[in-house]
Parts: structure tokens; sequence; C-alpha cells
């Protein structure tokens, strides 16, 4: 449901860390132990119910599976996931309010101010704007930071990260959005001041071909920031993954592995970038605690991204959202300025000064925009996951891999619930797919 990008609250640390290390503040740090009674299950073991018979029911199958679920365990991810909608929005009410604070009490002009004192060039001026801003958002939501990433993942056994190590990943972060939001910013602004009529337009196109940049050097130039990434060697896991990818004519010769439980218990893997920049990559975690069956079924629906074009797809789509909101930016800021821009000192579109209000209009437009943008990445799940089975054939291990995400994803909501805060289908759901594929393919087993 929340999603982890490049540029997002986890990595904006702020440099006031350094002050809480050396004055040697650090919470408790041991990860709480999980009680047994709370543990999913971590090896695959297939309900009698959904064994391969002529009497094979795919909904006493599911039913089963879910049932093999601690109690514990249900209501512990439960809670996890239900905590995350108050965080939607309690997020959207802080980004509110602070946007409001750097433009009632002038902070944003003062330092638009500072930058034009240290120079006249108006790029130069931008980024050294909008090095202020990440800082001073970075140290204002540093405690929110530190309880969403830090305090919470720990309480629900989901950070392996002492404080050092979590707040060393943080100004990494930092840096990146440093150097990516400086960017982008600088371009952004250059072309609203170069071309006052149209800049809704040129700026959503600087805007997703940027985002195409990120995507296309992330796996070479900025996951290896986080994370050591190597090539995977054991021939009995790669060798089914290379054999599905030649298989669907997807231009891979490795495959990698990253280590992700140096921060994290939760499994996962990607295929990822472009060209010559594509990798499949598997987590550590997935490695541990997954079995064959659950791995070759987890990699078969990432492949299922790469072979139906989501990628390509999802950019025509995010192209329509980035124009949407480009046009309402323009409407709202012009109407905004006119109406308080004197009283926050802001010039105009074009000034730096501005940052906060279209800070602001975007987090409202994003906020009412969630349930569209977790439908269009959710269904793509649903192709994904269906590719994934075929290429597969490996439905129990579907199962299983639907039962570990189920510890940070509630297994089974409501279907409004779902609709509006899931962006992948529920646990439930992908089980269910997973005992309806294989009633119809029961020949594939039953034949063995």
């Amino acid at each position: 449901m929340r999603r982890a990008g490049l540029i997002s609250r986890r990595f904006l640390a702020p440099i006031a860390v350094t002050v809480i290390l050396c004055a040697g503040i650090h919470p408790a740090l041991a990860q709480p132990a999980v009680s047994p009674g709370a543990r999913m299950p971590s090896t695959i073991v297939v309900p009698p119910q959904a064994l391969p018979s002529e009497h094979f029911n795919p909904q006493a199958a599911t039913d089963a599976y879910l049932a093999g679920i601690p109690p514990a365990a249900t209501a512990r991810s439960d809670a996890y996931f239900e905590g995350g909608y108050w965080l939607i929005l309690w997020d959207f009410l802080f980004a509110i309010a602070l946007s409001l604070v750097l433009l009632n009490f002038h902070w944003s002009a003062a330092m638009r101010n500072r930058a034009e004192r240290l120079t006249r060039f108006k790029p130069v001026q931008t980024l050294l704007y909008w090095l202020q801003y990440l800082v001073v958002t970075s140290v204002i939501g540093f405690p929110l930071a530190v309880y969403e990433g830090f305090s919470r993942e720990h309480k629900y056994g989901l950070a392996t990260q002492s404080f050092g190590p979590w707040m060393g990943d943080q100004l990494k972060g930092l840096l990146v959005n440093a150097v990516l939001g400086g960017v982008i910013t600088v371009l952004l602004f250059g072309v609203v001041r170069r071309l006052v009529r149209s800049w809704h337009v040129w700026a959503a196109l600087v805007t997703l071909l940027f985002l195409v940049l990120v995507v296309l050097i992330g796996p070479v130039f900025i996951f290896p920031i986080f994370n050591k990434i190597k090539r995977l060697d054991d021939p009995k896991i790669t060798g089914p993954i290379l054999s599905m990818a030649r298989a669907n004519n997807i231009p891979v010769n490795d495959v990698y592995q990253i280590d992700a439980s140096r921060q994290t218990t939760r499994m996962s893997a990607n295929v990822s970038g472009f060209g010559k920049t594509m990798r499949i990559t598997l987590n550590d975690n997935l490695l541990r605690r997954g079995s064959p069956e659950e791995i070759q079924a987890v990699m078969g629906h990432e492949m299922g991204h790469y072979v139906l074009n989501h990628v390509y797809k999802s950019m025509v789509f995010y192209l329509v959202v980035i124009v949407a909101f480009f046009g309402f930016l323009r409407w709202s800021l012009e109407w905004s300025l006119a109406r308080w821009g004197e009283k926050w000192q802001i010039r105009g579109i074009g000034d730096t000064a501005v940052f906060p209000l279209v800070a602001l209009l975007g987090s409202i437009f994003f906020f009412v925009l969630t349930p569209i943008l977790n439908n269009h990445i959710r269904t793509a799940e649903q192709e994904a996951d269906m590719f994934g089975l075929n290429a597969s054939r490996q439905p129990d291990g579907f199962a299983q891999a639907a039962i570990h995400l189920a510890e940070y994803r509630k297994m089974s909501p409501g279907p409004i619930e779902e609709w509006i805060f899931f962006d992948h289908p529920s646990g439930r759901s992908r089980i269910a797919a997973a005992m309806r594929w294989k009633a119809e393919n029961l020949k594939l087993f039953t034949a063995k």
C-alpha cells in the first residue's frame, strides 16, 4: 500500500541527526521477538484440501491455506496495514501544515532571499533554495520519519537495522534527494521562466523524461548506494529462473541478489531497468525463506511486468496523470497567488519561494487521486499474477508467497477497503486466483 520511492520520506534524513548521534541518544534498538504463534509459515506445506485430486475444490483449498495462518499473525499484520490508512492521512495533513508554515511565516521567501544574496545566476539560486528547503523540511519532519521508518517497523518486527545504520541510510538518501531533486527543480523552474504560456505542458514532459531516467539508472547507480548487489551463482536457483526468462524472451544472462536483510525482513524481487541496465534481482530474504517453488512463482510474476510491457503502459498512464497535475497546478497557482501571493511575498510562478505552495497543491492532488493510482497499479499486479502462474506453474508456491506478503499486508479486506487502499491484490484474492488456476490445470499435477 505504501510505496517507497527514490524520492520519499524514507530518504529525507535531516542534518540534525549528526547532533543526535554525537550526543549518544539511541532509541531501543532490539527487534521485538515474535512469539511462535505469530509466525507465518516459511516452508511449503500444502494443505490436504489443496492437494490435486478429482475432488479438488478451489474455494476449499483457499480456505485451507488461510486457515493455516496463525490468528496472532493475522491480527498483527492487520493492525500494521490498517495503521497505514491513518498514516496516509497524517502524512497528508503534515505536508499541508508544513507548507502553510513555510508560506505564512515567510520562511520560503527568506530562503529565496538568501539564495539571491549568494549568487545572481538563476539556476544556482534555484539549487540553493532547494537545498535549504530539503534540510528544513527534513529537520521538521524528522520525528515523523523516525516513527514511520524506524520505530513502527521495529514494533511490528519488519526492520533489522539499529538506529545508527538506519540513520546512515537516511543521510545517503538525503544526498540522493539533494542531487536528483536539485536537478529536476532547476529544470522545472527553468521551463517555467522561459515558457510563460505553455510551461505546464513542457514541465509535464520534462518530469516524465526525468522519471524514465531515474528508472533507467536506478539498478546500476542508485540501488548500490543503499545495498550490496552481487551475482547469484547457485544454479539450483538461477537455472529455473533463467530458463523461464529465456522461454519468455527476456534478454538476461544473470540473476542478482541484494542484501535487503540488513534493513528489513520483507521478501521481494524485481525485474528492473531498461536495455543493458535491466536486471533480475532477488532479495536475500526471499532466498533464505522461500522454497524453490515460491521463488519461481515470485519471479514469474516479476517477469510478467516485463513481458506485458507494464513499464511502458505505466509511462503512458503517468504521463496523463502528470499532464493533469500540471494543468491543475497552473490554474491553482494563478488563483492562489492572486489572492495570497503578496502576503506570502511570492513574486510569481517562476519565483522559487512558490515551492511550498506547489508542494501543498501536489499533496491535495495526489491525496485525492490515491484510489485511482492504487487501482492502476493493482490491475497491473493482477495481470502479472496470472502471467506468473502460467509461466512458473507453481500455484502452491504462489499461495505461499501471498502468505509471506501477509506479514505486512491485510489478508482479507472488504471490497471497498481493497479498492481504496490496496495497490496489490489482497492475499486472499491471490490465493484464490492460484487455486482456480490449479483447478483448471490439475492434469499438470495428477500426471506426476
